[in-house]
């Protein structure tokens, strides 16, 4: 099947996301400095996802990008990833509106963890629809970034437990560390244009 559908709706379903956490944010109660730091938790708590939404539809693009074309079991790993990024709106907020507790921080590590899995998923149903000599299994190489993200968020649930702060400054620290380019799949498609 062509990709191009695939693409289409990701991005139409991760545009519909940042628009429903940006329609979560309400402009503070009075005009002055001190309802803006009454809104300040809800805004960096949109931002965090915002960021996560980001580093998604960037890696998933490069991703799509190295496959010639999809079946079905893409489709449904596609789908699968975007159940998990479709949960965001719900689980930023609850964090955001609970003053940042612990299980609705837990509940946002645990969102955060089974989008990662669900990506993993993505990218291995795609890598075994290519083959491991495709351009994509040659693109991620050993992907410590993602092999060492999951493990981050069950650090930081873990750390939720103890103290829910510290559970979203693990979650932040994957945000910060996919934040960093990626260059590989970059440098792949360049090196196979000129070859």
């Amino acid at each position: 099947m062509n990709k191009n559908r695939l693409e289409a709706f990701s991005d139409g379903v991760l545009a519909i996301i940042i628009t429903i956490m940006v329609l979560e944010l309400h402009v503070p109660d009075e005009p002055s400095w001190h309802g803006l730091a009454a809104v300040l938790p809800t805004f960096l708590s949109y931002l965090l996802s915002f960021v996560y939404v980001g580093i998604y539809w960037n890696n998933h693009h490069h991703m799509i990008h190295l496959a010639s074309r999809v079946n079905g079991a893409v489709l449904w790993a596609n789908l699968h990833l975007l159940f998990w990024l479709s949960l965001f709106p719900f689980s930023t907020r609850w964090m955001d509106e609970s003053g940042f507790v612990q299980v609705p921080v837990l509940t946002y590590g645990i969102n955060l963890l089974c989008a990662a899995i669900a990506y993993f998923i993505l990218e291995q149903t795609l890598i075994r629809q290519q083959g491991r000599d495709g351009a994509l299994a040659q693109a991620v190489g050993r992907d410590w970034k993602g092999k060492s993200s999951p493990l981050i968020y069950l650090a930081g649930i873990g750390l939720c437990i103890v103290q829910p702060l510290l559970g979203l400054a693990a979650y932040t620290v994957v945000a910060l560390i996919w934040l960093i380019p990626d260059r590989r799949v970059e440098h792949f498609v360049t090196r196979a244009r000129q070859d």
